[in-house]
């Protein structure tokens, strides 16, 4: 997994390079949660992406509402909550919930 630092070094390659960026931070957990409050995850608008904000399921749907801001420009905050039953089902078997917010970077 890579630290903190990493994930923010190649977003600012990224952008140096003229690529369009947007960052996923992990802003709330409660429960258990794959990745803890900080963690983040780079995405450029052709779908690359780097980092980690939980995994499965949910780190697809980001990737994919990250391409909408940075079309748009306006950032968003998702959540996301899977009981125990579920959440197998769904990719997240930790249970839990996650709050990640998504804003373009420049």
């Amino acid at each position: 997994m890579q630290e903190p630092t990493e994930v923010l070094a190649t977003a600012l390659a990224w952008l140096e390079a003229g690529r369009k960026v947007a960052l996923a931070t992990v802003v709330e957990t409660c429960g258990s949660s794959p990745r803890p409050v900080g963690s983040n995850l780079v995405i450029a608008a052709d779908g690359a992406f780097e980092g980690s904000v939980s995994g499965g399921c949910v780190e697809g749907a980001v990737v994919s509402a990250a391409q909408d801001v940075i079309a748009s420009g306006e950032s968003i905050m998702m959540d996301f909550a899977y009981t125990d039953a579920d959440a197998w089902e769904v990719g997240l078997a930790c249970g839990g919930s996650i709050q990640v917010f998504v804003e373009r970077i420049e």
